[in-house]
């Protein structure tokens, strides 16, 4: 992806925070010689800003991919909020003139690829993904699901490179950026509340 100088010079706190709270993303893996890549829509756990772990359906086609090609990437994209063209004017400013963009963030994770087949290997993947989705449930130990454990396959990503974009006003100075988050706080809507948290912390008040 595109990532320009004020989009980028993230701290891993600030990276990992992001990829934690959203904990779904796409895992692509391009194989060897495809047309298309394998992509899939996943729930996942980030152990530390160098281990993913997560588990899939057996049947799933990223395998052969995997076989062919263990790098992938674990692309996570969220918070965003569309910027109407005439909030980026302010004061004497034409609002006609405005641009407007949307402000998101997104983060790659480029890893190579492990597949976890052993059962006990497969349930502790599974014991730190229900400790993070559902904490204090009284599910069940996965260990105890038995066979149904033969049903997936678990995965470790030892991550090697991010690439982390945090879309929010780096590009424009801090009135321009508080302009923007009052008109944010006002609309209040779907991924307002997190573009604001994004856009306040680059934007002393």
């Amino acid at each position: 992806m595109l990532i320009h100088p004020w989009d980028a010079g993230l701290s891993a706190d600030e990276w990992v925070a992001f990829v934690r709270a959203q904990g779904f993303g796409h895992l692509i893996a391009a194989g060897r010689g495809r047309d298309v890549p394998v992509v899939v829509p996943t729930q996942f756990a980030l152990v530390s800003p160098h281990e993913v772990v997560l588990h899939l359906a057996r049947p799933n086609p990223i395998w052969a991919a995997l076989d062919e090609n263990p790098a992938v990437v674990l692309s996570v994209a969220g918070d965003w909020a569309y910027i109407p063209a005439a909030w980026k004017a302010i004061n004497d400013e034409d609002p006609r003139m405005g641009v407007p963009t949307t402000y998101y963030a997104a983060v790659q994770l480029i890893a190579d690829a492990a597949v976890v087949d052993d059962q006990d290997e497969k349930a502790a993947i599974l014991r730190i993904q229900l400790g993070i989705t559902e904490p204090g449930s009284g599910a069940a130990d996965p260990a105890e699901h038995g066979r149904v454990l033969n049903g997936i396959r678990g995965l470790r990503l030892a991550v090697r490179e991010v690439r982390a974009k945090f879309k929010y006003g780096g590009n424009v100075d801090d009135a321009h950026r508080t302009a923007v988050a009052e008109k944010l706080e006002h609309r209040d809507g779907p991924g307002d509340a997190a573009a604001i948290e994004h856009l306040r912390r680059r934007t002393p008040r």
